[in-house]
């Protein structure tokens, strides 16, 4: 049975106590007042995402996360968020290959690569390539939305080339070029890796890809969807976000989840004695809390299985690899196991719940997918979302000009410098 989500009539910009739910209870903006960090704003209206804080409701396009991530794929999930609809097989073959073609990235911007410093981070080489790589594409100065689609597509088929590239030229391995048989989910594994995953291993791997595609206006989209309402180029909106994703507000608390464990927590029985000594200096622990859910992050429920399931299969746990943090090879817990520990303790003592990254991170390692790459693997993911809400933007544009609130001094006298 359908559910419908009914808003009463509202002004462009409106303020939710508590955010999306079914039926908000929405108020005007008080002028008197300033949102700082935008908390519970709504700037717009969509058609892509829905969440649900109360109740840990995700939704892309009206269907549910989960039912997504049981039966798609990462190329049906990306059709989905771009054209709102579900493909036909015909429809989803065609997308498929169109992603496939748009796999290989010009050799200038294979030098770029070679050029950047060997301690540049994967998601600032993402980054500045996405932007070169705008000089590169046919329909560049095309804003039509069939070019912007195409567009797109081009950046989600490049940014798995772009990041496998990027970080086997870091490591001094050899590299990976893209297959032209392989899945999306697939050929990233195996470009980073240099392993074809078998179908148990790209299936986990679509899941989490899944699981990342689309947050409605959180950060970096809100970033990328002001971009685009200045009616710059899709390429603009997207390096916008990825800049924003860089901050580590954002992005990048899967991979200190991951390191916290292995290299600073490294048993279970260190885990309570750890996080009591963070709460009482009144630090952050990655892995918790979410500005909208206020109970178990739906997608934190979806990978909590995917890592509970990967951590029980002794064969998959022998063949980790730990090359991160070598020196500490067999001294490490189960992960599963140290991130459920944490869990329990977080929700019983704050009532904070998990959110997407706290198991991700474990999830991601026992795939083998190498730390440094799980920012950027968000990236990857995220893309698809992005693209949609650009498409979104454009379709029903007004420029997103908030404004801010002066608190200093007004008619102040210019003294010389001389007199100073």
């Amino acid at each position: 049975m359908n559910r419908e989500i009914k808003n009463c009539e509202t002004p462009d910009i409106f303020v939710c106590e508590d955010y999306i739910e079914e039926e908000p209870k929405l108020c005007e903006l008080d002028n008197s007042k300033t949102y700082k960090g935008l908390v519970g704003i709504y700037v717009d209206k969509s058609l892509i995402t829905y969440i649900g804080g109360i109740k840990g409701e995700l939704y892309y396009r009206g269907y549910p996360l989960h039912n997504l991530v049981e039966n798609s794929s990462f190329e049906e999930v990306a059709y989905l968020l771009i054209y709102g609809k579900l493909p036909t097989r015909s429809e989803l073959d065609s997308f498929k290959d169109e992603l496939i073609k748009e796999r290989n990235i010009p050799d200038n911007i294979l030098s770029i690569l070679k050029s950047f410093p060997r301690n540049t981070t994967r998601i600032e080489l993402l980054r500045t390539s996405i932007s070169a790589l705008s000089l590169y594409d046919p329909d560049d100065y095309d804003f039509s939305e069939e070019a912007n689609i195409r567009k797109g597509l081009r950046i989600i088929a490049k940014i798995p080339t772009v990041l496998a590239f990027s970080h086997r030229i870091q490591g001094n391995l050899p590299l990976i070029e893209p297959s032209e048989e392989l899945s999306h989910a697939c050929n990233y594994y195996y470009m980073m890796t240099g392993e074809v995953p078998n179908n148990e291993f790209t299936r986990f791997f679509d899941k989490i890809l899944i699981c990342h595609m689309d947050h409605s206006i959180n950060s970096s989209t809100f970033s990328c969807r002001v971009t685009v309402s200045t009616l710059s180029d899709i390429y603009s909106g997207i390096t916008s976000a990825i800049g924003t994703l860089r901050g580590p507000l954002h992005g990048g608390a899967n991979e200190r989840v991951i390191n916290l464990m292995l290299g600073e927590i490294k048993k279970k029985e260190n885990i309570i004695p750890w996080a009591k000594n963070k709460l009482e200096k009144k630090e952050k622990i990655m892995g918790f809390g979410h500005r909208v859910y206020k109970t178990w992050d739906p997608r934190a429920k979806i990978l909590r299985e995917i890592s509970r399931t990967l951590w029980n299969n002794p064969d998959i746990i022998e063949k980790i690899p730990d090359i991160e943090h070598e020196e500490h090879k067999g001294e490490i817990d189960n992960i599963f196991e140290m991130t459920e520990i944490l869990a329990e303790y977080m929700i019983k003592t704050k009532n904070i719940y998990p959110n997407v990254d706290l198991y991700s991170a474990g999830a991601l390692h026992a795939l083998g997918v190498p730390t440094a790459l799980f920012t950027p693997l968000f990236a990857a993911s995220r893309c698809a979302g992005w693209v949609a809400h650009a498409i979104e933007q454009f379709s029903d544009n007004k420029l997103i000009r908030p404004r801010l609130r002066y608190i200093g001094e007004l008619d102040k006298n210019y003294i010389k410098i001389a007199e100073r």
